[in-house]
Parts: C-alpha cells; structure tokens; sequence
C-alpha cells in the first residue's frame, strides 16, 4: 500500500505542507485542488490506449436465454439489479469487490472485470425488456479523475472499460452510473434486489414484490445449463490440485508455527492462479479444531499423528465454485481410531451418493447418510437408543455427533439459491441439473467421555459435489481420492 508515500509527494506539488505547528498531516493528494498548470499538465502527453481484440464474453448466449425467462416472469416492470456498493475493511481501505451473485448471472460479468456500483435494469418494453447495464466507465485522461479519485481512479485501482467497450463484451446497451437516478426516477413500477446498493435503495421506493423478485432471481439458478456445469467441473478440478498444493505444503505446515495457516495459503495460491478468489473462507482445521465446524481462525499448529480437516474451493472467474472438504492424516497414514470413524463417514457418503436420482426429495439424501452414521453409532456402543428411535426428528441422539445437514445447493454461491422457497429446495425434489454436495461428518469432542479416549478430538468431514443426471448422479469431485486406502496412496505419491 502506497498511500502516505504518494499522497505527500502529489501534495507538495499543490504546495500543502505539514503543519509544523500541530503536526497532522495534509489532505490526501485526491482531496486536493490541483493547480492549474498541474491539471492542465496531467491532460497532455498520453498516447490512445484501446483494448485489443475486444469481442463478446463466451457466456453472453447464456445471459441472453436467462434473461428472456426473467422477463416473462415479471411483465411490464423493471427489473433493478445492482452489482453492488465496496465493503469497507477498514478505514479508506475497501475488500477487494465482488459482485452480486444475480447481476453476474444475468450480465455476464466475470472476475477482475466487475467494478462497484454498477446496475443492471431490465426495462419494460412493449414486447418484453430491454437490458441495460449502468457503469462507472474508464476514466480518460481528459479529466482528472484517473489521478485523482483513490476509489475508482485509473491510477489508483486500474482500467476499467468504456460505455462502448463494456457495450461490446456483454452485447447489452450500456450506460453511466451518472445516468442512473434521473432513469430510475422516471415513474414506473419497479423491483429491487435490496441491500445492495444504497443509492438505488433510496432512489426505488420499496415494493411488496421485492421479495418475490429476490426469491425468483434465487431460485432461477437451481438447475445449471451446461455452461455453468462445465464452469463447476473447472472450479472442481482446480480444487482438487489446490487439495495436491495442500499435501506438499504439510511438512511446512508441521514445522511452522500456526501451521494451519500454510496450509490455508498454500490453497488460496491455486484459487488466485487458476480463479477469481476462494469461493468461500478456508477451513483449516487440524487435530481437535475439526470438531468446529466453522473453524476459520486457522491458527493451530499441524501435529504428525493427527488429522487435518481441510474444507476449501477455488471460485472461477465466472464466480462458481467448488466446495470440497477432504480429511488428511498429516503424516499420510491413518490410525486405526482414525481409519474406523473415517470409514463410517465414507460409508455414509456413498449412501448419500446412492440415495440421489430425479424425483428424490432432497431430504432424502441426510436421511440416507445420518441412517448409516447412526447404526455406525449405535455399533459402537455409544448410541443408547435403538436406530430407528435415533432417526425419528424428535429423538437424533446420534446428532450429538454429526449437527450439520449435508447437502446444500452450490454454484455461483457456495449455498447457493438460498432464497428459493422451501417447496423449491430443502422440501423439494432434486431435478436434473441440481448441483449440490453430499458431506456427511462426524465429530467426537476433546472432552466426550462416551467415546474411548483414542477417538476423541478427531472431527472428520468428506464432501464432494455432484450434479443430478437422468440415473442419479456425477461426481464433479471424482478426481480427489476419498477412500481411506486411496488416500494414503495419493499423499504417499505426492510426499515421496
């Protein structure tokens, strides 16, 4: 970060020195009037500086069909649906930006090309809607903004595309942010996707169907075109060798302290070589810490003779996303305490796989899962209920040990099209073209006295992600070894 340096060097030359008498510092050079003859000066001397070989995004095609189904959902209204505002981390520094989720769906923007505050709208026309995307476009040399503005200046944060630029990669009408209020403010009846922009929420007043525009929007995405399936098997291959990256990182890991954090970086390299980001915060959770189920601290150390519960997904430039949850023995062989639960939770998964075919109520899939990890239980001696009494909703004994669902939706969020109605999702039927995971868990706590004490603080977690096909399901995640022996055999391989 560059900021003091370049903000005292840009200062002087508008001649604001530092107080000598209270010793604060001036404004920051982009608060500041520049001089004329400065101003003047910034304009001259750069040469046209065009984006080569400019052509349509790969995904427009797509855009195109998911958009003419949202217009014939919501007839003779417009549509608002803003990327987004920046999220401050701290002070004027902001989180890198990532768009919503729907306005990358229905635009086609990917990866370092989204820029804050844009709006998409769908504006009502006789025949359907028109789309139009509104952004903050390049600024060009003829203003002052590219050296001046910290937030959105070329210099500061880089190029952006022009109208006609931007117009050319999503083949939508594109128009200036700065046009945006006076077209929103035109009298018409409008939907909003909330809470995201807050200049367009006070702008569009509120409508009782804001909700069902953001269930609809939601919920439009539970069944993947082959578009976004492939984009999930890329996300899930760059995954699985981020999974590799983790192996080869685990004697670094064990003499470092903290290790859980080489561990976590060695994973979020991949994700930024071969994607846009991670898809979500990485669990790293070695020994004990992998009974927390939303353990993200990543502060431990990784010890030989112990598990490490890695749950991670790189997200593509198109913004899908892997979620995979592998459980390693950090010295490449499992225990036997290890290796029994770790196997019951293989077992269970396969039945979770098994359980999966179109017509299935998504809640089949836990039931056929918790059922095997109950008689597991129950074989143990710890389950002090019969299975069928475990499994009946008002008793689940057994879920002292297994709290969590597993199975989710996943696609351009990691839970994705969380805001579709239950009869759509959780209490619905899976459908060709779902893409979900089957992640089943098991964790015995440091303290659980019902468990022999070589068992406890061992937490274990495998989660792939399928897509529902006509006979049942495909394994987006088949590359990365799951079975016990596979395991070893592929870190040995990796370790040698």
């Amino acid at each position: 970060m560059v900021l003091g340096e370049s903000c005292y060097q840009i200062s002087a030359v508008y001649s604001y020195p530092m107080s000598e008498e209270v010793k604060t510092p001036p404004k920051r050079a982009h608060d500041v009037a520049p001089s004329p003859l400065f101003a003047e000066f910034m304009k001259t001397g750069w040469s046209p500086t065009p984006l080569a070989g400019m052509s349509a995004s790969d995904v427009t095609a797509w855009t195109v069909a998911r958009r003419n189904k949202l217009s014939e959902a919501f007839p003779g209204i417009r549509l608002v649906i803003p990327a987004g505002n920046f999220k401050v981390r701290s002070n004027d520094c902001d989180y890198r930006f990532r768009p919503h989720s729907a306005f990358a769906y229905y635009t086609g923007v990917q990866g370092s090309e989204a820029t804050a505050d844009a709006v998409f709208v769908m504006e009502p026309t006789g025949a359907g809607h028109q789309p139009l995307l509104f952004i903050n476009p390049r600024s060009t040399r003829d203003t002052d903004a590219f050296y001046r503005d910290a937030r959105y200046g070329e210099l500061w944060v880089g190029r952006r595309y022009t109208v006609d630029e931007a117009q050319t990669r999503y083949e939508i009408e594109t128009r200036t942010v700065a046009s945006l209020e006076d077209f929103l403010k035109t009298p018409k009846e409008s939907l909003v996707i909330r809470d995201q922009d807050k200049s367009v929420d006070t702008i569009v007043s509120v409508h009782e169907r804001d909700a069902e525009f953001a269930t609809f929007v939601s919920a439009q995405r539970l069944i993947k075109d082959s578009y976004e399936i492939n984009e999930m098997q890329k996300a899930c291959d760059s995954s699985a060798r981020g999974f590799a990256d983790i192996v080869r990182a685990l004697p670094a890991a064990v003499a470092t302290p903290r290790g859980e954090r080489v561990v976590e970086a060695a994973f979020f390299g991949r994700a930024r070589i071969e994607g846009n980001d991670l898809g979500y915060e990485t669990i790293s959770a070695a020994g004990s810490h992998a009974c927390v189920l939303h353990w993200i601290r990543n502060d431990g150390d990784v010890r030989p003779g112990e598990l490490i519960l890695v749950d991670a997904g790189v997200e593509r430039d198109s913004y899908y996303t892997a979620d995979v949850t592998r459980t390693l023995p950090v010295n490449g062989k499992f225990t036997p305490a290890q290796r029994s639960l770790y196997t019951l939770v293989y077992e269970a998964q396969k039945a979770g796989f098994a359980a999966i075919k179109p017509g299935v109520e998504f809640a089949e899939i836990n039931r056929a899962c918790q059922r095997v990890l109950a008689q597991g239980l129950f074989d143990m001696g710890v389950l002090t209920v019969s299975v069928e009494e475990s499994m009946r909703p008002e008793i689940g004994l057994h879920r002292r040990w297994t709290l969590h669902g597993v199975s989710h939706m996943l696609g351009m969020d990691v839970h994705d099209c969380a805001q579709a109605r239950k009869d759509q999702y959780l209490e619905g039927k899976l459908e060709v073209g779902h893409v979900l995971t089957v992640e089943p868990g098991l964790y015995i706590q440091s303290d659980d006295e019902l468990f022999a004490p070589e068992f406890r603080g061992i937490g274990i977690r495998i989660e792939d992600d399928v897509v529902v096909t006509e006979t049942g399901c495909r394994n987006l995640t088949e590359a990365l070894p799951r079975h016990p022996d596979e395991i070893e055999a592929w870190m040995g391989s990796i370790l040698r």
